[in-house]
């Protein structure tokens, strides 16, 4: 937004705030994701992702051995028995893609990421 100050002189001090302010938060989102802590699934393991909590819902990928997944969210769902113990925990690791927390090194029984809404 321009204004005119004491002198009769247009300046644009709150359009170049805002600006700046929104270039720093996009860059922050940018950074965060590419930044997201990884987590490594069980050695020996091709671990089937599915679209949902469960092992009902499709299979739409398998990831290769030694491969980690960045956890976004988590949430309820089937009871699933893995290397890492039983659980009902299912890490989502993209939009539609979920893996069993069982077969998933995370160092806790516990949820690890935010409860997926």
């Amino acid at each position: 937004m321009d204004t005119t100050n004491t002198h009769g002189i247009a300046t644009a001090t709150a359009t170049a705030t805002a600006t700046v302010t929104m270039a720093t938060t996009a860059m922050t989102a940018t950074v965060t994701a590419t930044t997201a802590t990884r987590y490594p699934v069980a050695p020996g393991y091709r671990l089937n992702v599915r679209s949902g909590p469960g092992t009902q819902y499709p299979i739409v990928r398998a990831l290769a051995l030694g491969a980690t997944v960045a956890i976004s969210c988590q949430t309820y769902g089937e009871w699933v028995t893995g290397p890492y113990g039983t659980t009902r925990v299912w890490d989502r690791i993209a939009p539609g893609e979920y893996v069993s927390d069982s077969y998933v090194h995370t160092g806790s029984d516990g949820l690890v990421a935010p409860r997926c809404a």
